[in-house]
């Protein structure tokens, strides 16, 4: 991933580098194993630990060889002299890049989730802040019945915690070791080897593998961060229609320094939200290649490999980023509640046209009457400006079923708000601050 969206800690757990050092440390958890069954003596197990492996040294036999893991054999043999021959015991070079590979897998989840949570944590603050900052609800985009900005952001929080827990799952599906040996058999390792590596380095020994572990496992991982990336896609949507200038209901952190426009002063873009939009589409493109890599011949082949070398640090390192964006943009943001009221307005009481209705039927009136009737006021209210509190009290059908008090009562925003409460409780949130104190 280019360094634009690299954040150091995600960086560096994909970084070339780190992957090294985990394949040594699989290759030295074997030869552990190994020594243990007295097939390892001692004095070369003390030289094995302390291996290293010189990365430029590894791409210089690279180069001659063609093959990744013979290169670094070769050059963490160069370190341990006659040891050497103790090391990659019965292995395949799978056996060390599939291990090594969930353990930097289990280690990248572990670092998002911590992102994650804090997003969750902001989005839980600003749910609970605006609880009661009344809204237009929209569908198809068209001002639909009022909300409350915090019942929307309810929302965006508990689909957070899908996504947490959909990662938590892929965390333990990927979280197994395999050293099973060519074709998967044990012929050259025992099982038993497979079991102690695996306790060594924290992982699950597969229950079953083929010269590979199944990519099924991958698939789910990759696709559980295209789903987060689609998450944060639709709440960045959400934040750029509010942000539209006809909206005006939410923008972005927009700092002094800040500039929107290299031609227009008075720009100010949703361009982080944007950002994060046009990243999740790299990450669903992703989620379809590891799909493809299940489909491998036979025991194996390595079609999946080269894919994997950028899909899976691209994706994290793209999730990680997206993370902490969005994150910044929900505690800093500038919401607008002013301009939510007159949005609230802007159908001239159309919006009330449900509540309306009901109150019709539960008066008597036939439904398909009732809906003629409100139809009629709802439009011509939107389209002319005269409220349609006003056009019901002069319908004579109308006022032949509800007093004044009853249609002054259709208007009232907190009928549709009444139960939002419920929606917090569900959820565990807690209750809002007084008025005029901080959060």
């Amino acid at each position: 991933m280019i360094e634009r969206y690299t954040r150091p800690e995600m960086g560096r757990i994909w970084s070339e580098r780190h992957k090294i050092d985990l394949w040594l440390r699989v290759e030295i958890a074997v030869a552990e194993a190994w020594a243990k069954r007295g097939v390892v003596p001692e004095e070369a197990m003390a030289k094995i630990r302390r291996a290293t492996c010189d990365l430029e040294r590894m791409k210089e036999i690279e180069r001659e060889t063609d093959h990744d893991v013979i290169a670094f054999l070769r050059a963490t043999g160069e370190t341990v002299g006659d040891a050497a021959r103790f090391i990659h015991l019965g292995l395949t070079s799978s056996d060390v890049i599939d291990t090594a590979l969930a353990l930097q897998t289990v280690e990248a989840i572990d670092h998002l989730l911590a992102g994650l949570d804090r997003l969750i944590e902001a989005v839980g603050k600003q749910a609970v802040k605006h609880r009661d900052t009344l809204m237009i609800g929209r569908t198809h985009g068209i001002h639909a019945e009022p909300i409350t900005f915090g019942f929307k952001l309810a929302v965006w929080y508990d689909e957070l915690r899908r996504n947490r827990a959909r990662l938590e799952a892929a965390r333990e599906d990927i979280r197994v070791g395999k050293i099973s040996g060519a074709v998967g058999t044990h012929a050259n390792v025992p099982p038993d080897v497979e079991e102690d590596v695996c306790a060594l380095l924290g992982l699950r020994p597969a229950p079953v593998s083929t010269q590979i572990i199944q990519r099924d496992r991958h698939a789910h991982v990759i696709t559980t961060l295209a789903i987060l990336a689609s998450s944060l896609d639709k709440f960045a949507t959400e934040i750029r229609h509010l942000q539209r200038t006809e909206v005006g209901e939410l923008e972005e952190p927009f700092d002094p320094g800040n500039m929107g426009s290299s031609a227009m002063p008075h720009k100010r873009n949703p361009h982080e939200s944007e950002r994060i939009s046009g990243l999740a589409r790299l990450v669903r493109g992703y989620a379809v290649t590891a799909m493809e890599n299940i489909a491998l011949w036979h025991e194996r082949d390595i079609s999946n490999s080269s894919a994997e070398r950028v899909i899976f640090p691209d994706a994290f390192i793209l999730l990680d980023y997206m993370v902490a964006l969005m994150t910044e943009i929900v505690e800093d943001w500038v919401v607008y509640p002013e301009r939510m009221r007159r949005n609230l307005e802007a159908t001239h009481g159309a919006i009330y046209s449900q509540r309306a209705l009901l109150a019709l039927v539960e008066a008597g009136m036939d439904r398909q009457e009732a809906y003629r009737i409100v139809q009629r006021a709802g439009h011509t209210a939107w389209d002319t400006g005269t409220h349609m509190r006003d056009l019901l009290l002069q319908d004579d059908e109308v006022r032949a079923r509800l007093t004044p008090e009853q249609i002054e009562a259709i208007f009232d925003p907190s009928y549709h708000t009444a139960h939002i409460d419920e929606a917090f409780r569900r959820l565990g949130l807690g209750t809002p601050a007084p008025a005029g104190t901080s959060q």
